[in-house]
């Protein structure tokens, strides 16, 4: 009975570690300091040229306008 009660423990345990890595872990994925710190500049720099982009909008509809009024 011993020999059984073993080689069921040793599947269980294999089913059993198999399962546990099919799950989906909620733990968000590791990001080095370094790389945040990349990421942060990328999105300032976006800021920046969303923020130019939107002056140089502005200047354009205006300098429309002042055309059109003409």
């Amino acid at each position: 009975m011993n020999r059984k009660k073993k080689i069921n423990q040793v599947l269980k345990s294999k089913v059993k570690k198999m399962n546990a890595k099919l799950q989906k872990s909620n733990k968000p994925k590791y990001v080095s300091k370094a790389e945040r710190e990349r990421i942060a500049l990328e999105e300032a720099a976006q800021q920046n040229l969303n923020v130019e982009a939107g002056s140089q909008e502005t200047v354009v509809e205006e300098n429309t306008k002042e055309d059109s009024s003409d």
